[in-house]
């Protein structure tokens, strides 16, 4: 029987590497945003936007496919019980996502569309990368946001799909903030 192909490694914070979730808690400060339900695609070991959402009263669900970094949230929130009421991550392949048991959220981040794909994987995914960026934005309230990070070495994937999904799913693009790029849903 195959088994799942997920990375191994944890991802530490490197802002001049991957800056997204600094870009993206800033934005977040930025525009004052306050109590947000917050659907997170790649937590990293550094858990940077989840450790942000005390502070800002947000609610965040992240997801991450490595064995690494989901211990690391473990030991936050063991830790840090407080944490725990604002920041859950799910431990799955983003692709084997069941939209069904996801609720309604303010903001979707798919900062790491293409990066994970993998065809080990595809005959275990519920979704492609066109399925992920679609049901996220159907997940969304009226008004919520789709961000995107324009520096993903994969960002081509969601450069090409954003258009056609974007119209279907009625979004709107907004002003980019640093790598970000930021859509609503009308």
């Amino acid at each position: 029987m195959s088994k799942l192909d997920l990375w191994k490694d944890p991802w530490p914070l490197d802002e001049k590497q991957c800056p997204c979730d600094v870009h993206f808690t800033r934005y977040l400060a930025a525009h004052g945003l306050e109590n947000q339900r917050i659907f997170h695609f790649g937590t990293g070991d550094h858990h940077h936007v989840g450790l942000q959402a005390p502070a800002g009263g947000h609610s965040v669900l992240g997801i991450t496919a490595t064995e690494a970094e989901y211990s690391s949230y473990i030991r936050l929130v063991v830790e840090n019980p407080v944490l725990g009421k604002h920041y859950k991550v799910l431990f799955s392949d983003i692709y084997q996502t069941n939209l069904a048991l996801l609720p309604e959220f303010d903001i979707a981040t798919l900062f790491h569309v293409g990066e994970f794909w993998s065809a080990n994987n595809a005959p275990f995914a519920s979704l492609d990368d066109a399925g992920l960026i679609e049901g996220m934005a159907g997940k969304l309230a009226s008004g919520g946001l789709l961000i995107f990070y324009t520096g993903s070495f994969a960002y081509d994937v969601a450069e090409r799909l954003i258009p056609p999904l974007a119209r279907r799913a009625g979004l709107l693009e907004e002003p980019r903030f640093e790598t970000l790029r930021v859509f609503r849903k009308t």
